[in-house]
């Protein structure tokens, strides 16, 4: 079965090439495919639509943190607290004029404001201090098509309605794929924290503030440079990892996801404290779930999981995480000794056929995700059928697939030639990113990360 033909002839009468089995030597009832592997990628990142009439790129407006300060331009967390009156032995009481009340002089009714400056001075008054952060982010476009189909070979071909419905789910799966692989990719590109899993003590880097001008924030891990991209007080730093992921690491990144206030909106509460989500493998998972001294998490575990992540087959948590096993994550070998080269699951043939990768099998290194709700936001167009009095079909940017049917003088002069086309677009919003984490380990080791 010819399924290469992604081009329409070059003149009338060159053959297309037939898509669907003909009943040449008999062939069961039954039309089997094969499935493509699944993702909590899908269910865990928000959607919402990209607005219309404002362009193509936008910019996301993001508070920070506030704190109060002792002085407005220092840079002491805390609020002074001062005496508004001090009790006296006899039981009376005198307004303490130099601290809650400032410079004010009670005499009587009068007041002095220290020549209109309120308080005065003396006001001992504490500061909160605003900063915000904008970012850009614009929305990008794919298109994915069948083969040329002729609609001539449907007269000959054995179960046809079961041929097209495996064909039709192959094209489903094509676009679960690509959604998951673009959200994937998209968050770690957003995710403000990259952990590289080392024996003596694991590295945790946020880069906001590198002076050789490469960061981890708004990177991939394919082609970065873990030994000379990074710099830690002035110094390049060789993140390379030589631990597998470890429970340590795991706690760490809990705490530290605690006190940025990530807790607020976590996928689940246990005990009162917030569950968060780890996308992982299934071999990441076992690796954390049989770390010596830790087993009896998971025995003693029966907390109920939350509404969110129960429709995902997770049935418990482990040390306040859900772990979503994700065994297409992305995983890498070196190139150089330096760059990180990824190598994706599935190799592919010039003729279409999808196979497992050993490369992938193979690779030293492997990738998980924190995930969190608020780090980034996927926005997807709106189908749009026309403006004013202008009418069209309008296009879903999901990824569904419509039937396309071109007539042309030459090449399809009875449009009996077609070919399955689907539309994917979205633009990923950042938001908290420093909410999101991205841990990078060797996953060959026996040795936990420290």
């Amino acid at each position: 079965m010819a399924v290469d033909n992604f081009n329409l002839p070059s003149d009338g009468t060159e053959a297309i090439n037939t898509l669907l089995a003909e009943e040449a030597n008999r062939i069961g009832s039954d039309i089997h495919k094969q499935t493509l592997h699944t993702s909590p990628w899908l269910d865990l990142i928000k959607q919402s639509a990209f607005p219309d009439e404002m362009g193509y790129t936008l910019t996301s407006l993001v508070y920070d943190r506030a704190l109060p300060t002792t002085t407005g331009d220092g840079t002491t967390v805390g609020a002074n607290w001062t005496n508004v009156a001090a009790s006296a032995v006899n039981g009376s009481s005198d307004f303490d004029t130099s601290n809650g009340l400032g410079d004010q002089a009670i005499v009587g009714a009068a007041v002095d404001f220290q020549g209109g400056r309120g308080y005065g001075d003396n006001d001992k008054r504490s500061y909160v201090k605003f900063t915000k952060k904008l970012n850009q982010y614009n929305l990008k476009k794919a298109a994915i098509e069948s083969p040329r189909i002729s609609l001539d070979d449907l007269r000959f071909a054995a179960q046809r309605q079961s041929q097209l419905s495996a064909i039709v789910d192959s094209m489903a799966e094509t676009t679960r794929f690509t959604w998951e692989t673009r959200n994937r990719d998209e968050y770690e590109r957003l995710a403000g924290n990259l952990v590289s899993c080392l024996t003596a003590s694991s590295a945790f880097s946020t880069f906001e503030d590198v002076s050789d001008g490469t960061s981890f924030s708004g990177s991939n891990l394919s082609s970065f440079d873990i030994k000379n991209d990074l710099i830690t007080s002035g110094s390049v730093v060789d993140y390379t990892p030589t631990a597998n992921i470890s429970n340590a690491v795991m706690d760490k990144a809990y705490y530290q996801l605690i006190r940025k206030g990530a807790g607020t909106n976590a996928y689940g509460r246990e005990n009162g404290r917030p569950v968060f989500s780890l996308v992982c493998s299934s071999e990441a998972s076992y690796q954390l779930m049989t770390e010596a001294g830790f087993r009896d998490d998971v025995r003693y575990n029966n907390a109920k999981v939350s509404d969110l992540i129960a429709p995902l087959g997770i049935e418990k948590s482990f040390r306040g995480f859900y772990h979503l096993i994700d065994d297409t994550v992305p995983r890498f070998t070196l190139t150089g000794d330096v760059t990180l080269v990824q190598k994706l699951p599935y190799d592919i043939s010039a003729a279409g056929v999808v196979t497992d990768s050993t490369d992938y099998e193979d690779a030293d290194y492997e990738a998980a995700y924190i995930i969190h709700p608020d780090v980034m936001e996927s926005q997807i167009p709106n189908p749009l059928s026309g403006a004013g009095s202008i009418k069209f079909d309008p296009v879903s940017y999901k990824g569904d697939f419509k039937w396309t049917n071109i007539p042309h003088a030459a090449n399809n002069p009875d449009g009996t030639i077609g070919f399955f086309r689907g539309v994917l677009a979205s633009a990923s919003k950042p938001i908290k990113t420093n909410f999101g984490y991205v841990i990078l380990f060797k996953r060959t080791s026996t040795t936990p990360a420290a």
